[in-house]
């Protein structure tokens, strides 16, 4: 057996034989070639820190196009038609246009400072769907809650499970055109949040306005479970 493992050694060091390209040996240089890539990437002595990240909220109040605002590659949406048979129990009394809903998950991802990548999941809105909650939050960092200040209770039992379960989150209220702006203080004391929880006021459909969130809510993760 220890020939074997000789012989065998020695062929993938040796130059060509019989026609068979040698082989470097296991501290031979390994030239990589990918375009576009940055230096962290092809670092391969250190390994991107990997987190997820999950947003939550009432229906319609914006989950989708957080993430489609923010991913840098193509995400992926679980969007079906909206039928009639839904109209007793999906209100569309704020978004009366909405045409479409979330009946799995939002998915998305985005690199931040070189080597943090964050894998953000949107869940479905609708009571029916909760049932996926508990998967979609296994493993994750920390959570945002969507709010809308045209229906401030649909995001409550979002509160409530996250404080059930002890994942920290934060309160992101998605400004809507034609609706009046409230501070986050104003948001905080109607919602009841408390005074650790951090409350912002963001645009779903803004890049810049959802990469501010994503940092505020890794930083409010990083300081309640700092290991």
């Amino acid at each position: 057996m220890d020939s074997v493992v000789s012989d065998a050694t020695a062929v993938s060091e040796s130059p060509a034989v019989a026609g068979i390209p040698a082989q470097p040996g296991p501290e031979g240089p390994v030239p990589d070639t990918e375009e576009g890539a940055q230096d962290w990437q092809l670092d391969h002595s250190r390994a991107p820190i990997a987190t997820k990240i999950v947003v939550a909220g009432g229906f319609g109040v914006g989950k989708t196009t957080f993430v489609r605002a923010v991913s840098e590659i193509t995400p992926l949406q679980t969007e079906a038609l909206m039928t009639r048979a839904s109209e007793d129990t999906d209100d569309l009394t704020a978004t009366p246009d909405k045409l479409t809903t979330t009946v799995a998950m939002d998915f998305g991802r985005i690199t931040l400072d070189n080597d943090l990548v964050l894998y953000v999941f949107g869940t479905p809105g609708q009571q029916r769907f909760w049932f996926m909650w508990d998967d979609l939050v296994r493993g994750a960092i920390g959570a945002i809650v969507l709010a809308d200040t045209r229906r401030l209770t649909d995001c409550f039992p979002a509160l409530d499970y996250f404080e059930s379960c002890g994942l920290p989150y934060i309160v992101a209220v998605n400004h809507f055109e034609g609706t009046e702006l409230f501070e986050a203080d104003d948001v905080r004391e109607a919602l009841t949040v408390p005074a650790h929880v951090p409350v912002v006021v963001m645009d779903a459909r803004k890049r810049y306005s959802v990469v501010e969130t994503l940092l505020a809510m890794v930083a409010h993760a990083l300081e309640a479970t700092p290991e």
